[in-house]
């Protein structure tokens, strides 16, 4: 494999950043976006994962105190709110990867550090968080339902979508949302276990059961064979061919390996025919124009004009690629034992970062960065630098089985820890 360079460009801590009196700031040193942006709790999860795999990055010099601190600035009162809800970012509420994001950050600490004592404070706080979750199962199906109902032109200014996608209309039964809730579930499930609380432990457990029983009965749309993005109030499959979400579906265990083969070589099937070919970009996360009708309106950043979508093919979340979410895909792979087309992109990947090209220094315009690119490489992003494009190198680690196993434990009924 081509070497990992990059790895290290993930931890990016935050200057202070807003007025430290109102919920629009940070202190120093929080894990986020880039140095002079802003830190949000659904992608605490992406810098948590890395800093697993490296808790020292020098002797003496740990990552995990950053990956501690800013997982307890999302647990402070500012930002967790007395029903359980969190803050994703600015004050923006009615995200539910706000909520999975410092539970998984949670597990990954725990695990790197052993630290119980941290684990045993903050427990009752972790559970608040994940009892959110659970309530909001508002039909009792065993899936969490966003409040955004996702039914078509809903999402409009200032609102924003239930996920990190939060230009995409996604809402109500959401499959990226409902994927990491299953692993955070199953984190807390393992961290439970690590203090001897059983019947906490079980509780999770079944939780994520539930929520993996209705999972891909719900989303799989049958005309494609593969998971729509998400499933409206009004019944509709959302589905644009989406590489990202279905990725972490596969990966996450959520599908059963024979059927997320299948899904994996239907997608590549679909990337061919459409005509993708830069696989030194990652993979787009979905294959189809997103309509003006499922994108933030009026003038979300990227939102076409066309009805069909394909004015602004490429850009943004309506088909641009950001490098980060492309681990899901590639890990899809390893997880189903399909190794080799995870490997072509991959060092096609590491083979650009090679050469400095998955950032062009902090630049917050749109149009300007290329932590999102359109098919051909050009800029569709805002951000220049985000942090989180750099996680795609963990790929590398994932390849080999004992990664995988470590990681992936708390998603197998008979992998929980047992100390």
């Amino acid at each position: 494999m081509a070497d990992s360079i990059g790895w290290f460009n993930i931890w990016q801590p935050s200057a202070q950043w807003g007025d430290q009196g109102n919920p629009f700031s940070a202190p120093a040193g929080m894990l986020g976006n880039n140095v002079i942006s802003d830190p949000a709790s659904c992608s605490l999860w992406f810098y948590a994962d890395q800093a697993l795999w490296t808790p020292e990055v020098a002797p003496g010099v740990s990552l995990m105190p950053l990956v501690r601190r800013t997982i307890e600035f999302w647990l402070n009162e500012k930002r967790l709110r007395p029903t359980g809800e969190v803050v994703c970012y600015w004050d923006h509420l009615n995200f539910l990867d706000a909520n999975a994001g410092p539970l998984i950050a949670s597990w990954d600490y725990v695990e790197a550090t052993g630290d119980m004592e941290w684990l045993g404070r903050h427990l009752p706080k972790l559970e608040l968080i994940a009892d959110f979750l659970v309530k909001r199962d508002v039909d009792n199906d065993g899936l969490v339902e966003a409040t955004q109902s996702g039914n078509r032109g809903a999402l409009k200014q200032p609102a924003r979508s239930c996920a990190w996608w939060d230009a995409l209309n996604c809402g109500h039964k959401d499959a990226y949302c409902n994927a990491l809730i299953y692993r955070a579930w199953r984190c807390l499930a393992d961290l439970e276990n690590k203090l001897g609380r059983s019947e906490q432990q079980t509780r999770y457990t079944r939780s994520a059961d539930r929520l993996k029983a209705a999972y891909a009965p719900t989303l799989i749309n049958p005309a494609t064979g593969w998971l729509a993005w998400w499933k409206s109030a009004d019944g509709e499959l959302h589905d644009y061919a989406a590489p990202t979400v279905n990725g972490l579906a596969v990966e996450y265990g959520l599908v059963d390996p024979a059927l997320g083969r299948e899904i994996l070589a239907k997608l590549r099937k679909k990337m061919t025919a459409v005509g993708f070919t830069r696989f030194d970009l990652g993979v787009p996360p979905m294959l189809m124009p997103v309509p003006p009708t499922d994108y933030l309106q009026p003038d979300g950043f990227g939102i076409p004009k066309k009805e069909d979508g394909t004015d602004t093919f490429g850009h943004y979340m309506n088909r641009g690629i950001t490098a980060g979410q492309v681990l899901h895909f590639l890990a899809a792979h390893y997880v189903v034992g399909d190794p080799e087309p995870a490997d072509k992109i991959l060092r096609a990947m590491l083979e650009r970062q090679g050469r400095g090209e998955f950032q062009n220094g902090v630049r917050d315009a749109g149009g300007q960065g290329i932590d999102w690119t359109t098919w051909d490489g050009q800029p569709s992003g805002y951000e220049g630098y985000l942090a989180d494009s750099f996680r795609f190198v963990q790929a590398v680690l994932l390849r080999e089985a004992k990664f995988r196993d470590r990681l992936y434990r708390p998603l197998s009924k008979n992998g929980l820890s047992k100390d």
